[in-house]
């Protein structure tokens, strides 16, 4: 049972009866009989759904409905129609002002807690969605803590990813994958200590030894989960630095053994490193940049995944620009 209780909405007390009924044993439920009362008690309560009448004095449920619509702390509540309206014209309006299902009195007791149900389906799901973004976003943030200077890489890059996996023939589901578990690619780098993290000159052999870790570290704290996008991500972090020619770590693989998705980051990471500016280094034109991942085609890098990227390159600019300006991926 749901702690958030759903909000029945109705001038007549026998409808609120009935459907105090028919949920009620399923249910915590709190009940108005007006829709300024509604209004009120949804931004007071946040209930997790709104069962409303439409035809009811001083303010209809359209209204109702459109005012919930329009303040932020209620405008995703889920509101289901209960009216003796049953003309598809009536339906037609309650859905188009946001209503996200339509049941006519008088109500049958399974088609409601039908509806009911699959709706709140639903809004756990896209909770769920909530929760795993915010998570992606936090480890992603962690893998750069330390590093003050990435500003938005993380995330351009991972755009970028995605649409290179979606010219390499990945479909829509696999593509959004992609994006949600690439900024986890350097989550290892939590366990490498802030000396070698800050270090403003070149790592030692002991030192470069102890940063190749971060692969094996992300990997072990990413695969524990059995979800879909954190295996893919754990992956990545695992194999972002293997090589082409097998010269790369942590397992020195060769080719075709790397993982799919690992070559797919490897090329929008370093596209997009060699393109931002960094204290150390000014932003490289897009032509050289371009150049160098020719250069490195068939030793660190796919020979294919560079030429694929280089097709999409307007696509690629696009994103960026969109990262840059507004912080946001055009789709």
């Amino acid at each position: 049972m749901s702690s958030s209780p759903i909000l029945i909405v109705d001038d007549e007390p026998t409808n609120l009866a009935i459907l105090r009924n028919i949920l009620g044993p399923d249910y915590p439920l709190i009940f108005a009989t007006n829709g300024q009362d509604a209004l009120d008690l949804a931004k007071k309560q946040k209930p997790v759904m709104v069962l409303l009448d439409i035809q009811m004095p001083e303010m209809s449920g359209y209204e109702v409905c459109k005012r919930l619509r329009s303040q932020p702390e209620t405008e995703n509540i889920p509101v289901i129609f209960v009216t003796t309206l049953a003309e598809v014209s009536d339906e037609t309006t309650g859905l188009q002002i946001g209503g996200v299902d339509y049941l006519t009195k008088p109500v049958v007791p399974a088609l409601v807690r039908a509806r009911v149900r699959n709706h709140l389906s639903l809004v756990r799901n896209t909770q769920l969605e909530k929760s795993y973004r915010d998570a992606i976003y936090m480890l992603g943030e962690a893998g750069h803590y330390n590093d003050t200077d990435t500003g938005t890489h993380i995330w351009r890059m991972a755009a970028m990813a995605q649409a290179l996996a979606r010219s390499a023939g990945w479909d829509d589901e696999a593509c959004h994958l992609i994006e949600l578990a690439a900024p986890m690619h350097d989550t290892g780098k939590i366990g490498i200590p802030n000396a070698i993290l800050r270090k403003p000159g070149p790592l030692d052999a002991n030192e470069w030894k102890i940063m190749k870790t971060h692969t094996v570290i992300g990997y072990d704290i990413l695969h524990k989960s059995d979800a879909p996008v954190f295996c893919l991500a754990a992956d990545i972090a695992l194999h972002h630095h293997e090589k082409w020619d097998g010269s790369g770590y942590p397992e020195g693989l060769v080719g075709q053994a790397i993982p799919e998705v690992a070559r797919i980051v490897a090329v929008a990471d370093v596209f997009d490193a060699l393109t931002m500016k960094r204290p150390y280094k000014d932003a490289w034109p897009v032509e050289q940049a371009m150049q160098s991942l020719h250069n490195d085609a068939g030793t660190h890098l796919e020979p294919r995944m560079v030429d694929l990227f280089e097709s999409i390159l307007p696509k690629i600019l696009e994103i960026k620009t969109n990262w840059d300006e507004h912080g946001t991926q055009t789709r």
